[in-house]
This record gives structure tokens, C-alpha cells and sequence, in this order.
């Protein structure tokens, strides 16, 4: 069974890496998501006092772009995402601090059926400091 799950997810992942395209699942999902904000609030039980914890949003293709963290007295860390214009993945995010001052540019590279390889983490000042590497490995 373990077999047969796996070899249906790499047909499925060669099949969307041949075609070049998203699946039909991610284009209704991120249908959906065209032109949205999402705001997530907390409310304290006793004071009955109100605030925001995360604020996402989506461009006009459904896509990331803007997700921000906050606690009682305000933003925490917001992190902003670009896509590459052909793969329609995240080729670059940019991570602030709680006064909005960049912390971090995190840059990926890809494999060829779509999973991440690498992902470059580098200083506001352009400095590289460290790579991630995925690896992925499938028990049989």
C-alpha cells in the first residue's frame, strides 16, 4: 500500500512538473483566495479587550504576499513574498521586525518536480550567513 501511495504521488508530481502547470486543486484554492485579507483576532476572557494576531494577504492571483504577526502591543514580524512570474513560486521573502526594519531575505531554488533544494538566508546588508538545504527521503 505504502508502495502504490508512493509511486501515485511521483506520477502526480511528474504529471504537474510535465505540464508545467498547477493543479487543479491549487487554481480553485487560490481562486478563492483572489483579493483577500484575512484578519485572525484574539479577545481576552477577563478584560474583554480585543486584538489582532495575524493579518495574510493575497494578491489578485490568489497568491501570499503579506503575512504579519502581532501580540497586545503590536507587530511582532512581518514577512512579504515574491513569485517568479513563470512557476508561480516563492522565489524571495522578506522578513521585518517589530519596527518594521528588514531582519532577513530568505531566496530558494527548486527542484525540477517542485519541491524545494535550497533555501539562501541572507543579512539586510546582502551578506550571505547561511543555506538550507531539503532533503527528502521516502520510507518504503
Amino acid at each position: 500500500m505504502r508502495r502504490f501511495l508512493l509511486l501515485a504521488v511521483v506520477i502526480f508530481i511528474a504529471q504537474g512538473v510535465a505540464a508545467q502547470a498547477l493543479s487543479p486543486e491549487t487554481l480553485a484554492k487560490r481562486a478563492k483566495r483572489k483579493n483577500l485579507t484575512v484578519k485572525e483576532w484574539n479577545t481576552d476572557s477577563a478584560k474583554k479587550s480585543r486584538w489582532m494576531d495575524h493579518l495574510t494577504v493575497y494578491d489578485e492571483e490568489g497568491r501570499k504576499i503579506e503575512e504579519i504577526e502581532y501580540n497586545q502591543f503590536g507587530q511582532i514580524e512581518r514577512v512579504t513574498c515574491e513569485y517568479d512570474p513563470v512557476t508561480s513560486m516563492v522565489i524571495r521573502e522578506v522578513v521585518y521586525d517589530h519596527r518594521n526594519k528588514p531582519t532577513r531575505i530568505r531566496k530558494y531554488e527548486y527542484n525540477d518536480d517542485g519541491t524545494k533544494c535550497k533555501q539562501y538566508n541572507y543579512l539586510p546588508s546582502g551578506k550571505l550567513y547561511t543555506v538550507k538545504i531539503f532533503e527528502y527521503i521516502f520510507d518504503e
